[in-house]
């Protein structure tokens, strides 16, 4: 499953895309709905480059049907990530620390200049691997990756503004 997420944020690009590579961001996601509170483990600067690497832990709710294929609690991945600040640009990859012969997820999204602010472009291709269920787990996840990728926006939001 390929699909897009489109976002305006009501924040100057450069500076969102630095909040994006910022630790500091990741710390202010405790307590979303879903995942559960984002571990940096790992981040290295290169010059305009950065590279990232976050742990996260499912904290939502699956269905009964979800649940007799997957267990919640081996819901976690490392997400790996290089930000290009000069470009604004971001490509990332899911790494699920359980079910890995079953779950692909990678992505990219970009940071434009746009009227009061900057709009955020991901475009992201998903694949789950599961019989009878694997159509559902996708559009569950897709779902919450949308939710998230929301909650993510207005926290940037409150962050850059002073008031996180």
């Amino acid at each position: 499953m390929r699909f897009r997420v489109e976002q305006q944020l009501a924040t100057d690009p450069d500076a969102t895309a630095q909040a994006f590579a910022d630790p500091a961001l990741y710390a202010a996601l405790e307590g979303l709905p879903k995942v559960s509170a984002p571990e940096v483990l790992e981040r290295e600067v290169d010059g305009a480059r950065v590279r990232m690497r976050i742990r996260y832990r499912f904290a939502g709710h699956l269905s009964s049907a979800a649940r007799a294929a997957i267990d919640p609690s081996r819901l976690t991945w490392v997400e790996e990530s290089e930000h290009d600040l000069s470009t604004r640009h971001v490509r990332f990859v899911l790494h699920p620390d359980h079910y890995r012969e079953r779950f692909r997820c990678r992505g990219e999204y970009q940071i434009v200049p746009s009227p009061g602010g900057c709009r955020r472009s991901a475009d992201i291709d998903l694949s789950v691997s599961f019989p009878l269920v694997g159509r559902a787990v996708e559009r569950a996840i897709a779902s919450g990756l949308r939710e998230h990728l929301a909650d993510e926006a207005r926290i940037v939001e409150e962050h850059l503004s002073g008031r996180r």
